[in-house]
């Protein structure tokens, strides 16, 4: 017998059950409108609505609109979050500012990407971070790096694989000559203002252990880990991490109001779909993510807007 992942499965039934209702109403929907639409022109009198086609029929634009919203509007509005966290691991009453962003799946086409180094450059970072996840195609590459070596003028700019840089497209360089430093393994050592910061990283399908990634930094010193997936948090801690930052569920790319995403292929299911967490000393936070799933996916997203985070690390 098959081991289920039951969060797959929750996730998996959940999409079902979704895309079985949104399917089931734009045909009823069509279907009454071909109707209405055959009455008037054979009989020519205004077609007598039914209590139950009023209701096929706010149904049926409520679905139009929001589909309309998902591909239209969603998509290209930017939010910008803001996450203050506390540390004594950071020199007395200084500032650390981490810009967060991941996921850019860039297509052939611009939609965000022109717009990020701006926005980001008014947050006035101390350090970027990129999680992964940078082009649906080849044709999407040189959006991916123009905008990176954008954000590597402004500062600092740490970037790690995901699992579309690991599978899809490998011959491509996505990092090289941007002025972004790939993390693989090596942590690099960050002096901010009186602060040292140590920025570790692992691609997706690497066989390292963030283990041997920090077996030399000093723990008194603070310890930011980058890895696509928001499902090790229970390894950070134990290693002591101070902040994981991670991507890959992009809220759910379709969520819904009160249950959120409808599915984020992570093994820890909606546990830690978007936003903040903690576990013990340990905070992790999952970014949205700026693009959308590639290959024949829709490109869309709904109640789960594309995100850039801005992290205020302080020691008040």
């Amino acid at each position: 017998m098959p081991n289920w992942d039951p969060n797959l499965m929750q996730q998996s039934i959940a999409l079902i059950v979704f895309v079985g209702c949104v399917v089931t109403i734009f045909a009823l929907f069509g279907t009454l409108l071909v109707r209405l639409g055959i009455e008037y022109a054979t009989k020519r009198v205004r077609p007598v609505l039914r209590r139950k086609d009023v209701v096929v029929l706010v149904l049926g634009t409520i679905g139009v609109l929001c589909v309309l919203y998902g591909l239209l509007i969603e998509p290209f509005w930017l939010a910008v979050e803001h996450v203050r966290l506390s540390s004594n691991k950071i020199h007395k009453g200084e500032t650390v500012r981490v810009v967060q962003i991941s996921d850019l799946h860039c297509d052939a086409t611009t939609r965000l990407e022109d717009k990020l180094p701006g926005v980001i450059s008014a947050e006035k970072p101390d350090v970027i971070v990129f999680t992964g996840d940078a082009i649906n195609m080849p044709q999407g590459l040189p959006i991916f790096r123009n905008c990176l070596q954008r954000l590597a003028k402004i500062a600092p700019t740490f970037v790690v694989k995901g699992n579309w840089d690991a599978w899809f497209f490998k011959n491509l360089d996505r990092f090289g000559g941007t002025g972004a430093i790939e993390l693989t393994g090596k942590p690099i050592k960050v002096r901010i203002k009186d602060s040292d910061v140590w920025i570790g990283g692992l691609p997706v399908g690497t066989s390292n252990s963030v283990q041997e990634v920090l077996k030399d930094v000093p723990e008194q010193d603070y310890r930011i880990f980058l890895f696509h997936y928001p499902d090790y948090i229970e390894e950070m801690a134990k290693n002591k991490i101070d902040l994981y930052l991670a991507g890959h569920t992009h809220g759910g790319q379709v969520a819904l109001p009160f249950y959120g995403a409808l599915i984020t292929l992570a093994t820890t299911g909606k546990k830690y779909e978007s936003g903040l967490h903690h576990l013990g000393n340990t905070f992790m936070y999952t970014n949205r993510g700026i693009g959308m799933e590639g290959g024949r996916a829709p490109r869309v997203r709904f109640c789960a807007r594309p995100e850039v985070t801005v992290i205020d690390i302080t020691n008040p």
